[in-house]
């Protein structure tokens, strides 16, 4: 897609028509390729939950030394909240 808008004033119906047909596509195009992001995410998301469930049947600590340490840091001050969620 274009940067700039188009100058609508100059197209006539059937170039306007045209248009609103391909924006349209693209917007159906964006929004199943989001369906599917979501639906990849929810799917790892329920992994997780349950490995971590598993981990805490199995007696595991979910929350690691270091994890507790990095939120002092965090909470207190001395460090950057990270940016995106661990890996």
């Amino acid at each position: 897609m274009e940067d700039t808008f188009p100058d609508i004033g100059s197209m006539n119906d059937e170039q306007l028509k045209e248009l609103i047909d391909k924006l349209t596509e693209e917007e159906h195009e964006i929004s199943y390729r989001r369906r599917i992001l979501h639906g990849k995410i929810d799917i790892l998301r329920a992994e997780l939950v349950n490995r971590l469930r598993q981990a805490r049947e199995d007696g595991e600590s979910l929350i690691k030394g270091d994890d507790v340490k990095r939120l002092s840091e965090i909470l207190a001050g001395k460090g950057e909240a990270p940016t995106k969620p661990p890996s």
